[in-house]
């Protein structure tokens, strides 16, 4: 056996060591373990009709073996897919384990996806039956069906089925499909899996290319959900049962790996948001559960910051005073670690109780004991916001092919900008380092995936002789094994000089510098010097999340701190409004004079009319930015950038 595979059906050589001898289990191994431990427990709370609806893991475990059983039924085959797409949900989490226990493999589909972009992956993991979440999505595979000569039945989970078609179930319809068959069956299936097998597949946002289909085996799942869960300082049920609000696309590794397969590892309690929580009901749930550890990417976090900071714009003089004394004797505390006074802990306990509680508790994170970001660098605007807020933000670090984290910070492995470190029987080295110690970072341990379903080229490129995954991302260790990630090699930008440039520090100096602006982002690969894209901060759509001509409360502010009497993009961009413009200038001025050397300066930019989003094509659906997308976009303002 081999380290990898590119085979749905393939076998992959553990990396077992004496530093994670553990004995590799399958998901159903690990359910049964919960399920003595924690069967009488709640597991899944969703809201219906403004009630919380709760079952049991000893529910759980049998509602998924009930779905195992009409999966099979209905014809799904060893080491094909069930394709879910949908919101998160009690019926996600079922099928999914469903999926597993049938000796199927579960693959999530963005919500956000088109029906193309749905038939690409449904096509390619050979999907036999998709659980579909409404009418919306399910027109998406109406579209697509007679294409997918895999496709054997769909099942709808929440709407009623407005028009017949052959082979379409409603979730109650399909849950009575498998009476007649046995559990000697089931259970022979589900004794027949072995840990380095396939079960999950996670595919990539496709940021650069197609999107390529990560394989994950029972041995990643159930090892990652064990380790790194507790290296970010998780908790088992019978020491605390965690409770978690899961709200973030299933689709992505870092949510089904922290909401569904850890849950069921450690006997959490999980909520269920509702589907509009982006949109802005998540602060109502996170109110209401209380949740004991909170998960965000760091679009998230900042649009916390950002809604907060637009709500202390409009407070009256006394309270904005308040607040900005306890933030900053909180920040400053932190900062300084256990080398502040007796005096200042005593100001800064005083503040908390005053202040920053409150805040808490208004924001729904008053039991949160822990608040992890991950998918994308945090930039020191957000992490000092929140320590402001006596909030500490732990990064973890991975990608889909490491099964999500494969370092973690937690409150015992903390080091501020880091992502802390990985876990025992995890490792990372850097290799190709430069003068500064910036390497890229390579992986190896037992969270590193199978390979790229159906792309051996693929697979080979990523892995090197020895096995180790390269991920593509610069960093640098430092002497105590915190990892910093400094950039990913995509990104890097070569300007036409050969000077390599980090664009993310330029990047956030310029958020940093500019409160009116959202999103900035470098160019000047293969050009004489660097230009800027900047966005401004807008009112988001309630219906949609996109952004709307609306200034923010905060950029409100700066305009009239500038000036300019300004409230919608289109007035600054049209009239290229002077006072915005000289006071850009002036921050970018600002940022250039910092700059390690001249090459680093930007020397052009320009505001685009609307901010990023999904929808745009800027951001994916994790809201990483789709650097390549953007210049494809906006190639005309480029092209007018580097005229002679």
């Amino acid at each position: 056996e081999s380290l990898w595979t590119s085979f749905a059906d393939g076998r992959v050589k553990l990396r077992i060591d004496n530093s994670c001898p553990q004995t590799p289990i399958t998901v159903h191994q690990m359910f049964k373990e919960s399920l003595e431990k924690y069967g009488s427990l709640n597991a899944l709370a969703s809201k219906r009709n403004g009630k919380w609806e709760k079952i049991t893991f000893a529910e759980y475990y049998c509602l998924s073996r009930k779905v195992a059983k009409s999966f099979l039924k209905l014809g799904l085959e060893r080491f094909h897919s069930v394709a879910i797409l949908g919101f998160n949900s009690p019926e996600w989490f079922i099928s999914a384990v469903g999926a597993v226990f049938a000796g199927g493999i579960v693959t999530g589909i963005y919500t956000t996806n088109s029906p193309e972009a749905c038939y690409y992956m449904v096509n390619d993991s050979r999907t036999d039956i998709m659980v579909v979440e409404n009418q919306k999505q399910l027109d998406k595979i109406m579209q697509i069906w007679n294409r997918l000569p895999h496709l054997k039945a769909v099942v709808l989970y929440k709407d009623s089925i407005a028009e017949r078609h052959p082979n379409l179930y409603t979730m109650e319809e399909f849950l009575e499909l498998g009476g007649d068959v046995s559990d000697s069956t089931l259970d022979d299936i589900i004794n027949s899996q072995k840990p380095n097998q396939c079960c999950v597949l996670i595919y990539t946002s496709g940021t650069t290319g197609k999107p390529k289909g990560a394989m994950l085996s029972h041995d990643n799942i159930t090892w990652t959900s064990a380790h790194c869960s507790r290296a970010g300082g998780m908790q088992p049920a019978e020491v605390q049962q965690e409770s978690i609000v899961s709200y973030l696309p299933l689709s992505h590794v870092a949510a089904q790996m922290y909401d569904l397969w850890t849950g069921i590892k450690w006997g959490e309690q999980v909520y269920f948001a509702e589907p509009d929580a982006l949109k802005g009901s998540l602060i109502n749930t996170l109110k209401e559960v209380q949740p004991t550890s909170h998960m965000g990417v760091p679009r998230i976090w900042e649009k916390i910051m950002e809604k907060f900071q637009d709500a202390s714009a409009q407070s009256g003089f006394m309270k904005k005073k308040m607040l900005s004394w306890a933030m900053s004797l909180s920040l400053e505390r932190h900062l300084m670690g256990s080398n502040s006074s007796g005096l200042q802990q005593l100001w800064t306990r005083l503040a908390d109780y005053l202040v920053l509680a409150k805040i808490r508790s208004a924001l729904g994170l008053s039991s949160c004991q822990k608040h992890f970001s991950g998918a994308a660098p945090l930039n020191t605007e957000t992490l000092d916001f929140f320590l402001g807020l006596n909030i500490t933000l732990y990064e973890a670090y991975g990608m889909s092919e490491t099964t999500g984290p494969h370092c973690l910070s937690g409150p015992y492995i903390y080091r501020q900008h880091s992502c802390g470190k990985p876990p025992p029987g995890c490792r990372v080295k850097l290799v190709d380092k430069d003068a500064e110690g910036n390497g890229e970072i390579c992986f190896w341990g037992r969270t590193v995936f199978m390979g790229y379903l159906n792309m051996e080229d693929r697979t080979k490129e990523t892995f090197d002789e020895e096995g180790w995954l390269h991920s593509g991302d610069l960093g640098k260790l430092d002497k105590d094994g915190f990892l910093y990630v400094t950039g990913r090699i995509k990104d890097l930008i070569i300007t036409a000089g050969g000077e390599n440039v980090p664009p993310i520090p330029i990047e956030d100096a310029v958020k940093k510098e500019l409160p009116i602006v959202s999103n900035a982002m470098v160019i000047g690969d293969k050009k004489k010097f660097l230009s800027m894209f900047l966005t401004l901060k807008s009112v988001l759509d309630p219906d949609t999340s996109d952004p709307t001509d609306i200034l923010t409360e905060q950029a409100r502010d700066f305009c009239q701190r500038s000036g300019s009497n300004a409230t919608r993009v289109s007035e600054i961009v049209a009239t290229r409004d002077q006072a915005i413009y000289r006071a850009i200038q002036e921050g970018i001025n600002r940022v250039n004079s910092t700059a390690t050397n001249r090459v680093h300066c930007i020397q052009k930019w320009t505001v685009l009319p609307r901010d990023f989003s999904i929808s745009g094509g800027e951001l994916g659906p994790t809201m990483k930015l789709k650097r390549l997308a953007v210049l494809e976009k906006y190639r005309n303002e480029v092209d007018s950038f580097y005229k002679e």
